[in-house]
């Protein structure tokens, strides 16, 4: 049961480096917000597979063609996914932004059952069709009874992005031969150093003036690549253990983090249907773990 307490860590992680991207959003652009998440938790994911090692010696993984691919594509499809959440944060609030990411989960269920041989009851997919629910009523705006379908095709993007990158972390971790902590670690320091290096690359030859921001914000941009750092590792170990769709279904209490974040520290007033979506999706999430 230890995937549980992986992912509880892992939401409520990510609900703070959310809320400190929106925060960064509001002076760099989609690039720079993306790489803070990035920056210098390679180094961070670093010295917690060493200190794996000490603890517990293993011998180095057999690097496969396979393993290769999944983890590139799995880098790939996370940067996508980060910087269409940083646009619906510049579309609508925080807590919409991070509710509509949340699509991820329902994704997660419908990609894994259909390619993945994920199996979901009747209570599985009852789950799936209230999350689905929620986040329609997210992608609605202001007053008008007439749904966003840019903003909720947007977020359903990010949800299946995320997805996607899940699925492929778990299946990248699967083909390492080693225990599920350090394949975990040699998965995510894999990730997030190609993720940074892709992204330094490209900002130094398109956008250097970002890279000079982040390092003017250096508190800022710290605190979002030690959340991110904290809340991958969580992610990256409970999908080395259990299922994706029941991971991210359960990581969907980061909902009820994130509203708080929202309202008490960014001082967002919700909505009354926000507050009747969010905890519709964290209904779909018990739904489909008691499944």
């Amino acid at each position: 049961m230890n995937w549980i307490a992986f992912t509880l860590v892992a939401a409520f992680m990510q609900a703070w480096r959310n809320a400190f991207q929106a925060k960064l959003g509001q002076t760099v652009g989609v690039a720079g917000v993306t790489l803070a998440r990035f920056l210098w938790a390679g180094p961070l994911a670093a010295i917690y597979l060493g200190s794996l090692y000490l603890w517990q010696p293993q011998p180095w993984p057999t690097i496969t063609s396979t393993a290769i691919g999944l983890v590139v594509g799995a880098s790939a499809m996370q940067i996508i996914a980060t910087a269409l959440m940083v646009q619906l944060f510049k579309l609508n609030n925080y807590a919409v932004g991070a509710g509509l990411a949340k699509s991820e989960a329902v994704a997660a269920a419908i990609l894994g059952v259909l390619f993945f041989g994920t199996q979901l009851s009747l209570a599985g997919w009852s789950g799936v069709l209230v999350g689905g629910i929620a986040v329609i009523l997210l992608s609605s705006q202001g007053k008008s009874k007439r749904i966003s379908y840019s903003t909720a095709l947007l977020g359903l993007a990010c949800g299946a992005a995320f997805a996607l990158t899940s699925l492929w972390i778990r299946e990248a971790s699967l083909v390492l031969e080693l225990p599920f902590p350090h394949r975990a670690a040699w998965v995510l320091v894999s990730v997030i150093c190609l993720q940074t290096t892709t992204l330094v690359g490209y900002l130094l030859a398109r956008d250097p003036a970002t890279l000079k921001i982040l390092l003017l914000k250096p508190k800022l941009t710290v605190t979002i690549s030690v959340c991110s750092s904290i809340g991958s590792l969580g992610w990256f170990s409970a999908m080395s253990l259990q299922n994706v769709p029941y991971v991210k279904t359960l990581g969907q209490v980061e909902v009820f983090f994130m509203l708080m974040i929202s309202t008490w520290w960014l001082k967002q007033k919700p909505k009354l249907k926000n507050a009747i979506a969010l905890p519709m999706i964290a209904i779909a999430a018990i739904l489909v773990l008691w499944a």
